[in-house]
């Protein structure tokens, strides 16, 4: 009677992919869950861009106060910066995420130069939710829910995207600061950057609009 041994090695090298392939299943539906939420938002931000565009003055559902209110924010100039509802960016983004992520939980490894690409483009999303983010509060000196949400599905998505770029070392780091990178998303640094941002929105929220 013989038993089949299996080298230590051969153990080590079997659990480095089967734990990426945790990680990425995990980041994928963050992803996928996330996209869907903000292509809810984008959805109904739309409508209400429309309803506005027709009646400036229209009471939309989302108007809670003088300080929370979609209305407000929509007739900004800020809501529409090229010229277009800011939404429509996101009804065109969100089903190529939804995308993404449904490719990826099928098993699919895209190419470095997708991810990267991927990766350029999100930040530059990233970067325009906050600043949207920041004219809201700062300038208009309102908030709408829908837009909040916008901004907090982008930061997960943008967090989720990082993990499965940083588990597949697309960015071509050196091997120490891959080893790293590894560490820290085992250690859920991702996950309480992403926890702390977020509880930083809320009380800037509560501390100032509640």
């Amino acid at each position: 009677m013989t038993t089949d041994a299996v080298a230590p090695e051969e153990e080590a090298e079997d659990r480095i992919p089967r734990a990426r392939d945790a990680r990425h299943r995990g980041a994928y539906v963050e992803m996928l869950i996330s996209a869907g939420l903000g292509l809810v938002a984008a959805l109904v931000l739309s409508i209400e861009a429309i309803t506005l565009a027709g009646d400036p003055n229209a009471a939309l559902s989302c108007n809670v106060s003088e300080t929370i209110s979609c209305t407000k924010v929509g007739i900004s100039w800020q809501a529409n910066v090229l010229g277009f509802p800011n939404s429509f960016l996101g009804l065109i983004a969100e089903p190529v995420v939804i995308t993404v992520a449904i490719a990826g939980l099928a098993g699919v490894r895209f190419p470095r130069w997708f991810m990267n690409t991927a990766m350029v483009f999100y930040s530059i999303g990233l970067a325009f939710a906050y600043w949207l983010f920041y004219e809201a509060y700062f300038v208009i000196g309102a908030l709408c829910p829908w837009c909040l949400l916008v901004t907090v599905t982008t930061t997960t998505v943008w967090m989720s995207l990082l993990r499965v770029n940083l588990s597949d070392n697309t960015f071509r780091l050196s091997e120490r600061a891959h080893e790293r990178a590894l560490y820290a998303l085992r250690i859920g640094v991702d996950v309480w950057i992403t926890i702390l941002i977020i509880g930083v929105m809320a009380a800037m929220i509560i501390f100032r609009y509640i």
